[in-house]
């Protein structure tokens, strides 16, 4: 696992059987597009459609604002987020593709 803050981190997307690099200080969606990946939808890149939500299954991260009509708290305690509003700190595991049209 990388802990070193000026290394790499190494992002798994466990269910599209993919991974990529992120630099430190870039949100996942914007590692993902500088790696030339489609691992994870892309929607807005601000937070506002939550075609980008994902569900870390572990690694560490910070994450941005993010409007509760697409994360709510609960989903958030269970490890929802949206790809564009997260900062990892350390290697993360992810699924991506929870985005659900209509909510």
């Amino acid at each position: 696992m990388t802990t070193d803050p000026a290394s790499p981190y190494r992002i798994e997307v466990r269910n599209r059987h993919s991974e990529f690099l992120a630099q430190p200080g870039k949100t996942l969606l914007v590692a993902m597009e500088l790696a030339a990946s489609q691992a994870i939808a892309v929607g807005c890149r601000g937070g506002g459609c939550g075609m980008c939500k994902i569900r870390v299954l572990a690694g560490e991260y910070d994450r941005k604002r993010m409007s509760c009509a697409h994360i709510s708290e609960q989903e958030q305690a269970a490890g929802f987020a949206l790809a564009c509003r997260v900062l990892p700190r350390s290697d993360l595991v992810i699924e991506s593709d929870h985005f659900v049209e209509g909510l």
